[in-house]
């Protein structure tokens, strides 16, 4: 038994205690919940900050890195990017001589593949430059409207059309050179000899790869119209 001396400081303690234990319980309860709250805020947040998802959209391994391809889209948005610019720097090297950037390139293609030993035609133009024959006609008979190009019959083969750069055109095309070798420069001068010549060969596949991929995409279509239409 307590004796008569402590008791009165036993019965304080228990009082203290009695107001004590009750608060720190509800302080201890309140912070569980508030510690409950935040984290299912938190795990809310990371719901919301984990995006769905994405396929892959290449499926050949050495384009990818752990089952991902995002090396694979930026070469794409990359090579994007500097087909934007380059037709754009195309446009205003045309606009120099009061061309269109396509007059342009196909005056160009045309005083390029011509020579005193060779004949061509719209299919040789057209070929060179990967556009229809149709497109590239078009484009030809404007630059023969301005007398920038010529056109006279094969003697060897009089159902062939020969093109040729008339003298103005030729003048032209002198006149831009001052202005088109240092813009070249300037786009190309990262490449050493060996990467322009690796460099050309691997654009050739992909002109030719995209070709295909064209194709592609159109018979999918194609496909898919026909599926609709079966329905």
């Amino acid at each position: 038994m307590l004796s008569s001396k402590l008791m009165p400081n036993f019965a304080a303690a228990q009082l203290k205690l009695s107001v004590l234990v009750p608060d720190v319980i509800s302080r201890r309860n309140s912070e569980e919940l508030m510690l409950t709250k935040t984290r299912s805020r938190t795990a809310k947040t990371n719901r919301k900050a984990q995006k769905p998802g994405i396929e892959p959209t290449v499926s050949i391994p050495h384009l990818m890195a752990d089952g991902s391809d995002p090396a694979f889209r930026h070469f794409i948005h990359d090579t994007l990017a500097f087909s934007a610019r380059l037709q754009a720097v195309r446009s205003q090297l045309g606009t120099v001589i009061g061309l269109s950037g396509t007059q342009y390139t196909v005056l160009l293609a045309v005083a390029h593949l011509s020579g005193k030993d060779r004949k061509i035609g719209v299919n040789q133009v057209a070929e060179h430059l990967h556009l229809s024959g149709a497109f590239v006609t078009m484009e030809i008979n404007k630059l023969v409207a301005r007398g920038l190009v010529r056109k006279h019959i094969d003697s060897e083969d009089r159902r062939r059309v020969i093109l040729a750069v008339s003298p103005k055109g030729r003048a032209l095309l002198s006149e831009l050179a001052a202005a088109q070798r240092p813009v070249n420069d300037m786009l190309f001068r990262g490449l050493s000899a060996s990467d322009f010549k690796k460099l050309r060969k691997l654009m050739s596949g992909m002109v030719d790869a995209a070709d295909e991929a064209a194709h592609l995409i159109k018979n999918t279509l194609r496909s898919r119209q026909r599926a609709l239409w079966d329905r």
